[in-house]
């Protein structure tokens, strides 16, 4: 089974300890919902239900949240919990007796001798999010009178965005037998409350000043107004159950059983595919499935939530561990289609903007490592067929275009090394920039670009020997070893018994090494075709695991460095410049730790090993965002997670990790 991630009142009734937890449940569109154990709102990104209107962007908080009353023998008892100026109201998690993930989240709530469990759930393939209470009583039968009474809070606003009252908002309510719709703005779609309510009361009312705790602390606006546009009265001493089913299509809350055993069934099949039978490695599959998203007919990957779209770079990295272990060949296969389709002069795209714009290419390592995602597809499927209709081609003319030059200064150089940048721009995965300021801008030739560039070039020469094209194979095999042959000797740092992690040059020609001890130089180890020596090797891994691992990933730089940032917080410009510059990235664990397994030879001693740091992750999967990995911890201890609540490359990365252990 997986892990059984749930907490009591010493977590749902302590106020830090509630909302620095968070779920996320999400519909394999892009939508999502989210919210924290406690039920106070903290970012803009929460809410019941985030509908991607152009899958898998253009993503719209439509239901923000319900406010809840339970009215036992006259008596109200308030459910909700928001921040106001100064002020919880109201504190509906002083009456909560526990939270679980069982597998999506349930809340139980206890007053006057009555528990309300509360459950959320959202459809797989639809912008639908199920609710449903449930009332028992703690001793006896239910009380006569026992009533519940929801008020939903709708913000109709792009997820970046914050609302506030306005007279553009249309508030007319469409009542219909147990449905309500709903469409305040007409660029916005309509929203369908499905109910089993004994009577509904159109009655529109804003609630103003809602106040977010992570945007303020983040440096961003944090305020925000939101609409009720009516009330929903249940009885709940006829009947015991509640629902409302909140979708941008007509639903019958009347098959909320069906949809929950619909539901429960995917992800139990999920599960028969997991890399191994412990704990862990099940709960990490169920957190791959939030990634895996339809981009039209084709499948793409979100990178992060709640707020990144899907991104090349993010995706070819996490492709092998969100798919190929998860047994998703076909998924896999899919992601690989859907971005070689958007090839463009030899580059893959950095990213698909939110709005639908153009896909954007500027990036130097998303390309590179859609030939590693290729190279562990056809590894794990043996299906060089697909590889060759498809995908063998779009190689060949990437691999043209970075040797004559492509966007950004992208070319191969004399001597056989990639050359990447321009000013202004940041093209590697450390690509923070904060307006003008690019803060690792990396120009020249990064460490990490020449070890996915000569893995390359191996794939290359090893798939023209496979399909028979015997002059390729012998340039490739060429232009890999005059890589290597510069590589070592322009890159090692002999003092530091390390690697410099972005060599330039003068315009005299002169080398100008940057000997920061970042973690990038793990990938001239991790990959599968390597240009390093066994003892060089050893000596990377050495130096990256005394200076930079933790508990939770590999620092982006060295504490002794003078640009070293510990903690990741404060404002954008703040957060920016630390975001790379000490920040650990727990994604960096995979390449580590696939690193430290060839060094020590995979004994059992480093396997014991490799898998008491990978068991450390345990503990987090019950922080932060619950059952998933965070995208970021600060540099200094106690390493508090920072940034997405759920990342793709750092659940791929542990996933992928797991199965190497068990392989």
């Amino acid at each position: 089974m997986a892990l059984m991630i749930s907490f009591g009142p010493e977590v749902c009734n302590d106020l830090f300890a509630g909302t620095r937890r968070e779920w996320l449940e999400t519909n394999g569109l892009g939508g999502y919902a989210s919210g924290t154990v406690c039920g106070v709102h903290t970012r803009r990104y929460h809410g019941l239900l985030i509908a991607a209107v152009r899958p898998p962007v253009s993503r719209s908080v439509l239901l923000a949240k319900l406010e809840e009353t339970l009215v036992v023998a006259g008596h109200r008892y308030e459910f909700s919990a928001n921040r106001y100026p100064g002020a919880i109201h109201p504190t509906g998690y002083l009456h909560l007796s526990g939270f679980r993930l069982d597998p999506y989240p349930v809340w139980t709530y206890r007053v006057a001798g009555v528990e309300v469990e509360k459950s959320v759930f959202m459809l797989h393939g639809e912008n639908t999010t199920c609710i449903r209470y449930a009332a028992r009583s703690v001793e006896g039968d239910l009380p006569p009178g026992l009533r519940l009474e929801i008020r939903p809070l709708t913000a109709f606003r792009d997820h970046h965005q914050l609302t506030h009252e306005n007279p553009a908002l249309d508030p007319t309510v469409c009542l219909e037998e147990g449905l309500v719709r709903l469409q305040p703005y007409p660029d916005q779609p309509a929203l369908y409350l499905a109910h089993d309510a004994a009577a509904v009361t159109a009655a529109g009312d804003w609630y103003h000043r809602f106040q977010y705790s992570e945007e303020q602390a983040r440096g961003l606006d944090f305020e925000e107004d939101l609409f009720s546009p009516c009330w929903f009265h249940f009885d709940l001493h006829a009947s015991p159950e509640a629902t409302l089913v909140a979708s941008t299509e007509r639903r019958d809350a009347r098959h909320w059983e069906s949809y929950r055993h619909q539901e429960l069934q995917r992800r139990e099949t999920l599960l028969t595919a997991a890399p191994a039978p412990d704990p862990l490695a099940r709960s990490l599959t169920l957190a791959a499935d939030a990634f895996l998203v339809a981009r039209g007919p084709l499948t793409s990957v979100i990178a992060g939530y709640p707020w990144f779209t899907d991104w090349g770079r993010d995706t070819m990295i996490a492709l092998p561990g969100l798919t190929l272990t998860t047994g998703r060949e076909q998924v896999a296969r899919s992601i690989l289609l859907a971005f070689a389709g958007h090839m463009s002069q030899g580059m893959l795209p950095n990213r698909f903007p939110d709005a639908g714009e153009e896909p954007e290419y500027n990036t130097v390592d998303a390309t590179l490592w859609f030939f590693e995602a290729v190279r562990a597809l056809a590894e794990q499927t043996g299906d060089y067929a697909f590889v060759r209709e498809h995908l063998y081609a779009v190689l060949k003319e990437s691999v043209a275009w970075h040797r004559r030059g492509t966007r950004f200064g992208i070319a191969v150089d004399a001597d056989g090394l990639l050359r990447a940048g321009e000013e202004g721009w940041q093209l590697t995965w450390m690509d923070a920039k904060v307006g003008d300021w690019v803060v690792t801008p990396r120009r020249g030739k990064p460490v990490e670009i020449q070890a996915l560039w000569y893995n390359a070039l191996r794939i290359m020469e090893s798939l023209a020997a496979r399909f028979g094209e015997t002059t390729a194979e012998r340039e490739y095999h060429e232009l890999a070893e005059r890589a290597r042959e510069s590589f070592n000797a322009r890159f090692w740092n002999a003092e530091a018994g390390c690697l410099y992690d972005v060599v330039e040059e003068n315009a005299g020609g002169e080398s100008l090494p940057d000997p920061a001890l970042r973690p990038n130089q793990v990938f001239a180890v991790s990959l599968p075709h390597t240009m390093l020596s066994p003892d060089r090797a050893r000596q990377v891994v050495g130096a990256v695991e005394a200076h930079l691992l933790t508990p939770y990933g590999l620092r982006s730089l060295a504490p002794s460095d003078p640009a070293y940032r510990g903690r990741c917080e404060g404002d954008p410009w703040h957060r920016d410049g630390a975001y790379h510059q000490g920040t650990v990235w727990s994604w960096l664990i995979g390449p580590f730790l696939t690193a430290y397994l060839k060094v020590h030879g995979a004994t059992p001693e480093a396997r014991a090993q490799v898998r008491a740091w990978l068991e450390g992750f345990v503990e987090h999967l019950n922080d932060a965002g619950l059952g998933q990995v965070s995208e970021i911890f600060d540099g200094d201890p106690p390493h508090t997670p920072r940034g997405c609540i759920a990342q793709a490359w750092s659940v791929a990365e542990l996933l992928r990790v797991l199965t190497e252990l068990n392989n």
